[in-house]
């Protein structure tokens, strides 16, 4: 087996480019994207942490997207694409959005909008010359999802946004007959959603090397899950376990946990590992390829559920009525590294976590995930740091907590004293309190959410799991930070040797 990449000490902070500032109503990779870049260099951190960055379905979750392979078109920044000759001017006079949070019903329409407007640009003959034959090759280099995806997302849209269970049969099951008809009609159409994809991959790979220009690397976001309203179902219904209606027998969630006294009912479709394992793991290979084309370090999500996952019959309302089913364990990553070489992956081990969830961790050397927010148990509680293991990435919270300053004013006076008696004072900046407990830590990496550095309350808390509408909007503002936030980040850094030795 190969040897793992070995990860340096160092630091970073989770923003979700969504929550970026910007006129348009949501964060895209426009030029507060490459300001962040340069708040991160100056706070001496090495990693931008990211969540999912495909097109966000049910929910606006970007854990809900309609494939495992596209880009967000909303993240599309309006700016990059007047300098490129492709949108005029004129297009986004006299907008008003929101700047504390993303309205979603306002946004999405927007960019739809907008993208309509860049594609009649460019077939029209405007924008970089350069386009036209790097736009070509690109739909070929990407053929494997990307006509798939454009012409899902180009039928979903003429049937009226409906669901993938509520098309026509024949759609469904992607007879060739009704596929080559809408493959005519919708031509256009599916030629402007492919050309969105190039747009995105584009503008991300110029924010990237921009980044990496500054010494900033970045941490990708990789559900293990895919959406049961998805490209990825509809265009391999065999890899999954779905009845003869093409609608799943099993969804997945988790039972009781943090966060839920019914479990977290996710209701994705479930692998047919069985299946997967017939072809090699092709479409897994696929996806973390491309994965690892766009970030330089991936989260994979709900890594227990590789080992096992909670399987839950498909009428059940909440996750109370499931078992544990066997993944596909070792067989998976052997194949991916097979494959792939060494596996920049960070394990999100959080939950229910059996001793066979941690054995596979350890066998390909990757890194697990604690939470400082989980800390309140007894001393052998493996979320205190005395607890740690280098090969351990520690966060004050991730987009599921609550802020750390948000969770604090939750806490009874017992818990209070907990902490208190741990950090050896008072604690009056819980923020504050959390990022420098996780900074000391022996983990190689220390992670934290832009809302703890700025110390806001639960008014900034990005998800609650369980929770289907009203989650993934929070936006920040540059006037939120206060006078020393980047600096005494900056000084941390240092103080706990988390500053990987410049090139």
């Amino acid at each position: 087996m190969p040897d793992q990449p070995t990860l340096p000490r160092s630091s970073g902070i989770l923003l979700h480019p969504t929550s970026l500032p910007g006129p348009y109503g949501i964060g895209d990779l426009g030029p507060e994207a490459y300001r962040w870049i340069q708040t991160l260099a100056a706070a001496r951190q090495l990693w931008w942490q990211v969540l999912p960055l495909g097109p966000t379905g049910a929910g606006d979750s970007p854990y809900q997207s309609f494939s495992a392979f596209a880009g967000n078109i909303a993240l599309l920044s309006p700016e990059h694409l007047t300098r490129d000759g492709l949108l005029p001017e004129s297009f986004t006079h006299g907008l008003t959005f929101r700047d504390d949070q993303v309205d979603y019903v306002q946004v999405l329409p927007f960019k739809q909008k907008m993208l309509r407007e860049v594609w009649g640009q460019f077939r029209s003959g405007r924008g970089p010359h350069e386009y036209r034959h790097e736009f070509e090759e690109y739909i070929q280099r990407e053929s494997a999802w990307l006509n798939d995806f454009a012409l899902f997302m180009a039928i979903r849209e003429a049937l009226g946004g409906a669901g993938l269970t509520d098309w026509p049969s024949d759609l469904l099951r992607r007879e060739p007959v009704a596929l080559a008809a809408m493959q005519e009609r919708l031509h256009d159409e599916v030629r402007m959603h492919q050309f969105g994809q190039f747009l995105f991959d584009h503008q991300w790979r110029e924010l990237k090397r921009y980044a990496h220009e500054n010494r900033v690397r970045i941490i990708g976001d990789a559900p293990i899950f895919v959406s049961g309203d998805s490209s990825d179902v509809w265009a391999n219904p065999q890899e999954y376990l779905l009845g003869a209606d093409r609608k799943p027998s099993v969804v997945a969630g988790v039972p009781p946990d943090y966060f839920s006294p019914t479990g977290q009912h996710w209701g994705n479709p479930l692998y047919d590992w069985d299946r997967m394992a017939d072809t090699g793991y092709a479409w897994w290979i696929a996806r973390l390829r491309r994965n690892f084309s766009q970030v330089d370090l991936i989260r994979l999500d709900h890594f227990r559920g590789f080992a096992a996952a909670w399987h839950i019959p498909a009428n059940e309302p909440t996750a109370l009525n499931g078992r544990w089913m066997e993944g596909p364990r070792r067989k998976l990553f052997d194949r991916l590294q097979s494959e792939l070489g060494t596996l920049p992956i960070i394990a999100e081990d959080l939950g229910l976590i059996t001793p066979d969830v941690h054995e596979l961790r350890k066998q390909f050397s990757l890194p697990g995930m604690r939470i400082l927010q989980f800390a309140l148990g007894g001393p052998n509680s493996p979320y205190w740091p005395h607890n740690y293991e280098p090969l351990t990435v520690v966060y004050t919270g991730t987009h599921d907590n609550d802020t750390t300053n948000g969770w604090y004013a939750t806490l009874n006076e017992h818990d209070r004293k907990t902490i208190a008696d741990y950090l050896g004072h008072d604690v009056k900046n819980p923020a504050q309190d959390l990022i420098r407990l996780a900074w000391s830590s022996v983990a190689v990496l220390a992670m934290t959410p832009l809302q703890d550095i700025l110390e806001l309350g639960s008014e900034a808390r990005m998800n609650v799991p369980g929770t289907a509408s009203g989650n993934w909007r929070w936006r920040f503002r540059r006037d939120q930070f206060k006078p020393g936030n980047i600096e005494r980040l900056a000084e941390w850094t240092t103080l706990y040797n988390r500053q990987p030795l410049r090139e």
